[in-house]
């Protein structure tokens, strides 16, 4: 299963959605996850690909890591599962 497939799995299931519903132009928001859900999200992705995310979930806008969209967080995950040796 590709980074991409498995963090849009991950954000399905934290939205309580089907994978299919989740595009890569989708934000957050479109998806009805809260900040709750968003920290939720990130904890699931950072234990399935054994990663940390350099993320503020006090400011997710001073964040390094971009949330913007689901191809943002996809390619942010992609550069640091790249970066883990």
């Amino acid at each position: 299963m590709s980074v991409k497939d498995r963090v849009i799995a991950i954000i399905a299931e934290q939205a309580v959605l089907e994978p299919s519903d989740v595009t890569m132009d989708s934000t957050l928001e479109d998806l009805g996850i809260d900040s709750l859900g968003l920290v939720e999200s990130i904890f699931a992705i950072e234990e399935d690909f054994d990663i940390t995310i350099p993320f503020n979930a006090n400011e997710p806008s001073e964040s390094d890591f971009d949330i913007s969209s689901v191809a943002a967080i996809v390619a942010g995950i992609e550069k640091l599962v790249s970066e883990k040796v």
